[in-house]
C-alpha cells in the first residue's frame, strides 16, 4: 500500500500478568506442559505482554501496546504488575507518541491494546498516538460491537472507540501489504479476524503471531490454550502459519512468553517445535 524501506526492530516488554496454567494450555495435562513453562503454587503462569516497534526510513510502527493501566481493578485476577508505559518506552529509542505513524492491534483482549488509548490532561479517553493509522480487522471491529459471551469481558469499549471517533482507525478485511517490507495476514481461532505481521529485517523476515502461538511452548500443534474460542480452528490455521514459516526459515517473536523472546520453528515428524536462534 504505502512505500517503505527495510525495518529495525525494537522490543517493548509492557508488563506482566499471571494467567492459570490450565487455561493457558487448554487440554495438554500440567504433568506436560510444567517440563515446559513453568507456574507458582497456585497454577499460575508468570506472562510477558510484549510489543514491537518497527521502525524505517520513514516509518514507526507499533505492534500491539500491552494492557495500559486503565482498567487494572477489573483485570486484578490476572494480578498485572510492571507496568511499563509505552510512550515512556518509545522515548528510551528516541521517538514521541507523536512520531508513530502506524499502530497494529492483533486483537481486541486488553492485554493487548490497553495503551492505545490514554486520559489527557482533561480525564477525557483518547488515542495515545495521535498521527498514527491505527490498524484493526473488520472481524475484530464487529466482534467489538456484538462481542461473544466468551470474549465480552476481555474487550473494553475505551481502548478502541476512542480512537474510532477520532478518524484513525483503519479496517484489515484481507490480507494486506501494508508497506513494501511490513504485511498483515488474518488468522481465526484464538478470536475472530486476528493480524498477525511478517516484517522484512536485514537479518530476515521476523513474523509477530499474537495469541495464535502465545509461547514458545505452543508451538506444537496440539498445544492450544483454552482461551481460544475454536481449537480445531487454532489448529487448522497454526498447521498454515507453521507450515510457512518452517519452510521460509522465519523467526517468530512470541507475545507472551516471559523467558523466550524469539525462536525459529522446525518440523518434527508430522509436527513443530521451537528451534533455538
Amino acid at each position: 500500500m504505502y512505500l517503505s524501506s527495510m525495518f529495525e526492530l525494537k522490543i517493548i516488554e509492557s508488563g506482566y500478568i499471571m494467567a492459570d496454567g490450565g487455561a493457558m494450555f487448554g487440554a495438554i495435562p500440567k504433568r506436560a506442559w510444567k517440563r515446559k513453562y513453568t507456574s507458582d503454587e497456585q497454577n499460575r503462569c508468570l506472562l510477558a505482554m510484549r510489543c514491537v516497534l518497527a521502525v524505517s526510513e520513514d516509518n514507526r510502527i507499533l505492534i500491539d501496546t500491552g494492557m495500559g493501566d486503565k482498567h487494572t481493578d477489573r483485570v486484578s485476577y490476572y494480578k498485572p504488575h510492571s507496568l511499563v508505559n509505552i510512550t515512556d518506552k518509545i522515548k528510551e529509542y528516541g521517538y514521541e507518541a507523536t512520531n508513530i505513524t502506524d499502530v497494529v492491534l492483533t486483537h481486541l483482549h486488553f492485554d493487548h491494546c490497553g495503551y492505545a488509548t490514554r486520559k489527557d490532561e482533561h480525564g477525557n479517553i483518547v488515542p495515545s498516538f495521535p498521527n498514527a493509522r491505527y490498524w484493526l480487522s473488520r472481524k475484530q471491529w464487529d466482534n467489538y460491537l456484538n462481542p461473544n459471551r466468551l470474549e465480552a469481558d476481555s474487550i473494553f469499549a475505551d481502548n478502541i472507540q476512542p480512537i474510532y471517533d477520532a478518524g484513525q482507525l483503519r479496517l484489515v478485511e484481507t490480507d494486506i501489504k501494508l508497506y513494501e517490507h511490513f504485511h498483515l495476514r488474518l488468522f481465526d481461532g484464538h478470536s475472530a479476524g486476528q493480524l498477525a505481521a511478517y516484517i522484512e529485517t536485514g537479518t530476515g523476515i521476523y513474523a509477530f503471531p499474537g495469541d495464535l502461538i502465545p509461547t514458545c511452548s505452543h508451538v506444537p500443534l496440539e498445544w492450544i490454550s483454552a482461551y481460544d474460542v475454536c481449537a480445531l480452528t487454532s489448529l487448522q490455521e497454526k498447521v498454515r502459519f507453521l507450515s510457512e514459516a518452517e519452510k521460509e526459515g522465519y523467526t517468530l517473536i512470541y507475545c507472551h512468553d516471559a523467558t523466550t523472546q524469539m525462536s525459529k520453528v522446525k518440523r518434527l515428524n508430522d509436527n513443530y517445535k521451537a528451534k533455538n536462534i
